[in-house]
């Protein structure tokens, strides 16, 4: 079976995707002229300026509701993966990838947003939404949207959640020697009770659980940080060296360092992904591009932030091996690890430098608030997919459906916390490169409607109005199939 894999994942993450991504970032950037540093401000605003209601969630829970499902075992495991096969400069295209796709981050969720719908009271919307309605409802767009929703449930509803649950078994057997089946069964139980309450319990729970996880882990990093401060200037040197190919001992793997920065940064940041959208269309807010800016911030969170805690935490204090492609050793900064150690170990390594004995339990509860807010995201992501084809093919919801999704997410769960590292990994990046095969061609084609959204926005901001008071109106910026904002607007008239 992991030949299998292994070979789907070649072909789906072959150099195309790679040089994919990094265009779409690239390609967004220079359009919005590079919005992602001249609204940073006010990307910051619009964070807390959201307003609830009945069938939305705010703009911050949205927020973290998204941030929830990039921000999980990529921040700890795949970080540490990016460096043993990458080295230490594919923290630099980890970099480069949220920089770049902050651009595509607030494409795909403010077209979200322009194609939302409501369904049974709750506002929902994504990538096939906005496939089949920005193209005019075409039955080759349906059929397009189609796709992207049954690939999307088979990713997150099966391919990715063993990534995280392994990752949480791995680092809990780790630390307090319990069994990965004992993990599973445990984490089945927290995880159902959470998805079974629906959107406003995740989001509720999200926006409790992310703050306070997100901040407690870059605490532990700068400590770390300022207890080695003294060799932080050679560690920003190696990354930027690596990078590019200059230094030495990583010159002979600069291709693969481009490869797992890019990969990972993607897996992480999921910025092009096609998952963000989904909690963005939840958001209750007066323009779309809001909740694209809101999103586009989270991207910076993730990858800039989190991933940066953690890549500096393992490079700082030499907590690393660097692998050939064929499994060899190729440099040993410390304690040596081996390809099957690869991932939590290299961050409970670098933690117990400061407090020996301590690394291990912390890493394995920051794992765990990480990934678990992360399946729960992945619930919410999947349920508004199989909503989409349920009610495209019948014309109506089917609970039954939404039961069926809870239960095979639960069993992939646990499947994951029993099984390899390696199939959980590959299996969940052949995930995350379909998603965005298919979300990155589609909002580059939509890109029109994209910056008609920004320059309105940005119009609206530069005739002196303020966040709260920015409106949209598609019909008068002719775009077509926004039903809901087109309806919104005459009830209001």
């Amino acid at each position: 079976m992991e030949n299998i894999v292994n070979a789907v994942n070649s072909v789906v993450w072959s150099n195309w995707l790679v040089y994919l991504c990094l265009f779409s970032g690239i390609y967004f950037s220079f359009r919005t002229r590079f919005s992602q540093i001249r609204n940073i401000k006010e990307m910051v605003h619009l964070l807390f300026a959201g307003e609830k209601s009945d069938e939305g969630i705010s703009s911050f829970q949205g927020f973290c509701t998204a941030l929830a499902g990039r921000i999980g075992t990529g921040n700890i495991a795949g970080v540490a993966t990016a460096i043993a096969w990458g080295g230490p400069g594919a923290l630099f295209w980890m970099w480069a990838i949220a920089f770049l796709g902050a651009g595509s981050a607030f494409a795909e969720s403010t077209l979200g947003q322009v194609y939302k719908e409501k369904h049974e009271g709750q506002y929902c919307g994504g990538p096939a939404y906005y496939i089949e309605k920005g193209f005019g409802g075409k039955p080759w767009a349906k059929v397009y949207g189609m796709i992207f929703a049954i690939v999307t449930v088979i990713a997150i509803g099966m391919l990715l959640p063993g990534v995280q649950s392994n990752s949480i078994a791995s680092a809990v057997q780790n630390a307090f020697g319990i069994n990965p089946t004992v993990t599973g069964i445990a984490l089945v139980i927290l995880v159902a009770v959470v998805i079974f309450g629906g959107i406003k319990r995740i989001g509720s729970a999200a926006e409790f659980i992310v703050p306070f996880m997100g901040g407690a882990y870059i605490l532990m990093a700068v400590i770390i940080i300022i207890v080695n401060i003294q060799a932080l200037p050679d560690v920003l040197a190696t990354i930027f060296k690596s990078a590019f190919g200059a230094e030495q001992t990583f010159a002979g793997i600069v291709g693969s360092t481009v490869a797992w920065g890019v990969k990972r940064g993607v897996y992480s940041n999921e910025a092009g992904q096609g998952t963000g959208p989904q909690a963005s269309s939840a958001a209750e807010v007066t323009h779309p591009a809001k909740q694209g800016f809101v999103q586009a911030f989270s991207v910076y969170v993730d990858t800039l932030f989190v991933c940066s805690a953690t890549g500096f935490m393992i490079l700082i204090t030499d907590n690393y091996t660097t692998f050939n492609a064929d499994g060899s050793v190729l440099y040993n900064a410390g304690p040596q690890y081996t390809v099957e150690q690869i991932g939590p170990a290299y961050t409970q390594g670098a933690v117990n430098t400061l407090i020996n004995g301590f690394g291990a339990a912390f890493v394995a509860i920051a794992l765990f608030f990480f990934a678990f807010t992360t399946l729960m995201a992945y619930y919410y992501i999947a349920e508004v997919n199989v909503n989409y084809i349920v009610k495209r093919l019948t014309g109506k919801g089917n609970k039954w459906a939404l039961h069926g999704l809870k239960v095979v997410l639960l069993g992939m769960t646990f499947f994951g916390a029993i099984k390899s590292a390696g199939l959980a990994w590959t299996m969940g990046d052949i995930g995350v490169g379909m998603m965005a095969w298919l979300n990155i061609v589609a909002i580059l084609l939509l890109s029109n409607i994209v910056m008609k959204c920004f320059k309105d926005y940005e119009g609206q901001m530069r005739a002196g109005k303020k966040s709260e008071d920015i409106t949209f109106d598609p019909v008068a910026l002719g775009i077509k199939g926004a039903d809901f904002w087109e309806n919104r607007n005459k009830q209001k008239a």
